[in-house]
């Protein structure tokens, strides 16, 4: 409990994390860019929301960047919400990037004992779990389904992401790992 709000799986968000192990692995018209990067994550406490007087979500707001490690350019910069529903225990996971992308993914996390690992997906054209972009995303770097696994156990955040692209003719999986400390 945070405050009086019970956040649930989503509790061991909480804190500015820091990672320098991040593979990046993205798609390139001949083939694929592997690309190791640091990052920072903030994840906030923020309330919770009822909707239509029957739901209460809990809400843990984040920002993420993302930089190269040759050069501390900053190429990937999110953010978004993780929500959790206590009666269901379904967890979403909305993110904007500001590519004109954004992805509504879910799934459900049940009680762990020590370490606890979030698992969401989306997929384009899904009626719960959805992806919005815009039109030359569409029609140049078309996200097609998203994956996200987030385990923390204690102060160590591992993550693995893929965003399916169908992108220079083919479909390829970007894909995006890091190991991070919370720092605060």
């Amino acid at each position: 409990m945070i405050d009086g709000i019970d956040y649930g799986p989503l509790e061991v968000l909480v804190g500015q994390w820091q990672g320098d192990k991040g593979t990046d692995i993205s798609p390139e018209p001949d083939g694929q860019e592997d690309t190791p990067y640091f990052e920072t994550i903030d994840f906030e406490a923020a309330g919770d929301v009822t909707n239509g007087g029957k739901q209460t979500l809990a809400i843990v707001r984040y920002h993420q960047v993302v930089s190269k490690k040759a050069g501390g350019q900053v190429f990937h910069d999110e953010i978004g919400y993780w929500t959790w529903d206590s009666s269901t225990d379904v967890i979403a996971h909305s993110l904007t990037i500001p590519r004109a992308v954004c992805v509504l993914a879910g799934g459900v996390c049940a009680p762990v004992e020590g370490a606890v690992t979030l698992n969401v997906e989306a997929r384009e054209g899904d009626k719960d779990w959805g992806i919005i972009q815009s039109p030359f995303m569409r029609d140049n770097a078309k996200t097609i389904a998203f994956k996200h696994r987030i385990t923390v156990d204690g102060d160590n955040l591992d993550y693995f992401e893929t965003m399916v692209l169908d992108i220079y003719g083919k479909i390829f999986d970007h894909t995006d790992s890091n190991s991070l400390t919370r720092v605060s």
